[in-house]
């Protein structure tokens, strides 16, 4: 699957993840260390996020861990493109 990975660190709760996708409508998901290692091997996760037609977009840190941001096409056309930043 052709996704972008952010890979944020570690963040504490309360941080506020801004995305800004760059042409199309596209999946931004927010997952911790575990649900992004099964993203990635194709098992069942859990993500904060979902299908995003307009951005920005801001997604809130649910509590401390290490945190990655997905931005995939899947189901979709076109190539995802995003900048993401941290407040």
């Amino acid at each position: 699957m052709n996704y972008l990975k952010f890979d944020l660190g570690s963040l504490h709760f309360g941080k506020t993840v801004e995305v800004t996708l760059h042409g199309n409508a596209a999946n931004v998901r927010l997952l911790d260390y575990s649900n992004f290692y099964s993203y990635v091997h194709g098992r069942v996760y859990d993500s904060i996020g979902g299908f995003i037609t307009e951005s920005p977009v801001s997604l809130t840190i649910p509590n401390h861990d290490h945190w990655f941001l997905v931005v995939d096409m899947d189901g979709l056309k076109g190539v995802p493109d995003a900048s993401v930043k941290i407040r």
